[in-house]
């Protein structure tokens, strides 16, 4: 029997400020502005039979939560990648930043608000 597919999901927060500077003049995200962004790391595989998970969520933190402290109270704009910090780009870029250490990744989603989000499935 082929051992079960998972997808185990890892969140995280940081707070950050950000400004969108190719919207049109009048738009509210063209001025510098904040948000408590949350978001979630998705990866997916099979159960090892020996162990038991997928990967161990501790390992999973020790990944992401380098790549969160580069955004953490910054603001997004004056990092490179995110000259353009849409919910989007962010996206892609924590998964550009990920990928390498964790194959089995499937989903960065990135929330601004609690209403709206993106997630990005890699490329």
């Amino acid at each position: 029997m082929d051992a079960p597919i998972v997808e185990l999901v890892k969140d995280f927060r940081f707070e950050a400020a950000h400004y969108l500077p190719n919207v049109g003049a009048g738009h509210k995200c063209r001025r510098m502005h904040g948000h408590s962004f949350r978001g979630e790391v998705a990866v997916r595989g099979p159960i090892d039979p020996r162990v038991g998970w997928l990967i161990d969520f501790a390992d999973l933190k020790q990944v992401i939560d380098p790549v969160v402290v580069r955004l953490d109270h910054y603001l997004l704009n004056e990092i490179e990648g995110l000259e353009n910090p849409t919910s989007e780009r962010i996206a892609v870029w924590m998964w550009q930043q990920l990928a390498p250490s964790l194959p089995q990744l499937t989903r960065v989603t990135i929330e601004e608000s609690c209403t709206s989000r993106c997630s990005y499935f890699g490329g």
